[in-house]
């Protein structure tokens, strides 16, 4: 999932696969992992934070061990160790998309409901096409018709939902989409390390960072946690970390953003439908009116893949 990958040679590919159909397949890969897996990230935090985990705690010990395995594994197939620029420019990337646009969803999951989070996270592809543009990669109209659906969507999915909450908790989730987007459209003009070692380094040191902020916040786990809420720790660091969020840094590096970012608008689906069916919440009639907008919005954002 690196962006080496396109240069790939002939020989290393599958029996009769050219590299077209290779990264093809990357893409739809990358993709699916976005829509369902980081769909299904809401349910595991939630699991995680009913079940004793301190937010920033929980958001620390996930993106420590998911970069410490993602570095090791990658200087162990040869990659070379990132420079000091390389650092600090995985650094404030890591700040800008984990410590706070993940960081203010997680925090915020402690009160805002659920349909609350899904819809203002929703608004990410929105800030997105507004930073794109200002940096000269304004969407086109197939795109900007996707992303006004979509946002409907969202808005359908949502509405009834109660919307009372921690106002603190609604302020960071205000920043968090904004934070993300901003961060997302920046990271193409900074010196991070090549391929997957840009995604270790922004772990890493978002990881340091939520440590710093949980100590300076007082967190601590009063007793272990049960098991539901350690394998969902697990989950997240396995499948929302090594596998979702690397998928995302490929994308960010080989697609247009609003590609990239279209994943906003199938998590909140996915995320009520395994509410329904594990959590035993119910789906509601705009629930399925939503489901025809989200995706069709997805349908015209991924007509321009690149």
């Amino acid at each position: 999932m690196s962006s080496a990958t396109s240069s790939i040679p002939a020989a290393t590919l599958p029996a009769g696969t050219t590299p077209a159909e290779f990264n093809r397949g990357l893409l739809v890969f990358c993709l699916f992992a976005l829509y369902v897996i980081w769909g299904s990230t809401y349910l595991a935090i939630h699991w995680a934070l009913r079940g004793g985990f301190p937010p920033f705690l929980m958001a620390g010990v996930r993106y420590t061990i998911a970069g410490v395995i993602l570095y090791a594994v990658l200087r162990m197939r040869g990659y070379a160790r990132p420079a000091v620029r390389q650092w600090g420019a995985g650094a404030l990337i890591g700040f800008l998309l984990l410590v706070m646009g993940n960081g203010g969803v997680v925090f915020a999951q402690q009160w805002v409901p659920s349909g609350l989070v899904a819809i203002v996270v929703g608004s990410v592809p929105l800030w997105t096409a507004l930073f794109g543009g200002l940096f000269g990669q304004w969407p086109g109209r197939a795109e900007r018709w996707g992303l006004a659906i979509g946002f409907c969507g969202l808005i359908l999915l949502n509405l009834g939902s109660d919307k009372s909450g921690n106002l603190w908790a609604t302020f960071a989730l205000l920043v968090a989409p904004v934070s993300w987007a901003f961060g997302s459209i920046w990271s193409r003009r900074l010196p991070l390390a090549e391929g997957l070692m840009s995604t270790a380094t922004q772990m890493l040191t978002a990881g340091a960072m939520f440590f710093g902020v949980s100590a300076c916040m007082g967190e601590h786990l009063a007793a272990l946690p049960p098991p539901r809420a350690l394998l969902s720790v697990g989950y997240l660091i396995v499948f929302g970390s090594l596998v979702a969020f690397s998928a995302y840094g490929y994308l960010l590096r080989n697609a247009r953003p609003a590609l990239a970012t279209s994943y906003a608008y199938v998590n909140p689906l996915v995320a009520v439908l395994l509410g329904t069916f594990l959590a035993g919440e119910s789906l509601s009639v705009w629930g399925f009116m939503a489901m025809g907008a989200i995706l069709g919005a997805v349908v015209l954002i991924t007509r321009s893949r690149r």
